[in-house]
């Protein structure tokens, strides 16, 4: 690998050089990982740039072609196929679970209405006892176990960041409804349509194609200190919702641990597991605000259905705020999660990526990292910068 190969290339439109010039700042600093940005605008590419080392062990360039974990981002996707469900009017967002899945009326469960089990408020953010690594390997075993678990706090009354959770929930309405796993109706709606390497499930063999991700000085400073407060018997909740009671790490990744794993990125784990290019990734969010390439995912009538404000404030477990706001799944604008305003809808992830929509600029976005932190305005800053490109 050359110099130049991990230095930040692509396409940038005149009229966004102080965006790049953001994004270059965000991966100045930065040795041994990279970072990918893609933006589209009425439905034209108008910035694709990538730099950095995608994997630190073999100096491979983190090109525009990379794919990379994009963890919670993934809800934002799994919430696009529920709002396509319900335009196609095959799904009730005011319906209940059990209309579509009659097992998970267990323990108490049967008067969950769909909108609450996809805002946060089912109350299965985190499981009653341990989850072996195999469990989030198998989409039956996972559903099954939710199903049947007695909920943490009466549904719908709370919310709880279901920061794994969520995605077998939304994933197995999907299932119900259609007959195909999620990530099969992800390629069939979505990838195919627009002809975008993002995966909800990777396909076998191409694992090596993946940036591998590193744990940063600040998520790693976090996940002592939340060990910390685990061995003082405090947070417990909170940790359980992200390591299912030790199926994943704190950190979500490690060497070869979490979703730098082959089995793990080839599974199919809606909450944090999906794949995809910085550029797959926005022009998946562009098609959802306006017609991109012949293709509209969303219309305006049902993106304002599925932006409806569901969960917000304090949540059930204490945890300091500022808190984001969720919709029918999607994370709106809030002070914990800048978008360009109150048109925006999408969902960040774990460690740095954002991705989103933009209703009034007619905007898609995504920003990738295989760098992860958990005190962070990488992303917050080329937003801030595009929303002064714009204005």
């Amino acid at each position: 690998m050359t110099d130049s190969s991990a230095s930040p290339h692509g396409f940038v439109e005149a009229g966004y050089e102080s965006v790049a010039e953001a994004f270059d700042r965000a991966i100045a600093d930065d040795t041994g990982t990279g970072a990918a940005l893609s933006i589209w605008r009425d439905g034209r590419l108008v910035i694709d740039l990538a730099g950095g080392v995608a994997d630190r062990a073999t100096g491979r360039a983190f090109s525009l072609d990379t794919p990379s974990v994009i963890f919670s981002s993934t809800k934002g996707l799994a919430s696009i196929l529920l709002a396509h469900l319900v335009q196609e009017g095959r799904l009730d967002y005011d319906a209940l679970v059990t209309d579509y899945w009659p097992e998970y009326a267990a323990e108490g469960k049967g008067d969950t209405r769909v909108s609450a089990a996809i805002s946060h408020r089912a109350g299965l953010s985190a499981p009653r006892r341990d989850w072996a690594f195999d469990d989030i390997l198998d989409w039956q075993r996972a559903t099954a176990l939710l199903a049947e678990q007695q909920p943490l706090f009466e549904p719908g009354t709370a919310w709880a960041y279901h920061a794994i959770t969520h995605g077998w929930l939304t994933g197995e309405l999907v299932h119900r409804v259609t007959g195909m796993l999620p990530g099969a109706y992800f390629e069939h709606c979505v990838t195919q349509p627009l002809g975008v390497e993002a995966w909800i499930g990777l396909p076998v063999g191409r694992h090596d194609r993946v940036a591998r991700m590193i744990v940063g000085d600040s998520l790693a400073a976090l996940v002592a200190q939340q060990q910390a407060e685990l061995d003082a018997g405090g947070a417990v909740w909170s940790a359980r919702a992200m390591t299912l009671g030790g199926a994943l790490p704190l950190s979500l990744v490690g060497p070869d641990l979490g979703f730098n794993r082959a089995d793990v990125q080839e599974a199919q784990i809606p909450g944090a597991g999906g794949v995809s290019t910085a550029h797959a990734l926005a022009k998946i969010w562009s098609a959802v605000v306006v017609e991109t390439d012949g293709v509209r995912l969303l219309n305006d009538t049902t993106i304002a259905r599925a932006t409806r404000v569901q969960s917000q404030g304090a949540p059930f477990f204490d945890v300091p705020g500022p808190w984001p706001r969720w919709a029918m799944g999607f994370q709106l604008d809030s002070e914990a999660r800048r978008y360009l305003g109150d048109t925006s809808l999408g969902h960040d992830g774990a460690g740095g990526q954002v991705a989103f929509g933009d209703v009034e600029s007619r905007i898609g976005f995504a920003f990738l990292t295989n760098r992860m932190e958990a005190v962070d305005r990488r992303g917050t800053d080329i937003i801030e910068a595009l929303r002064r490109s714009i204005a």
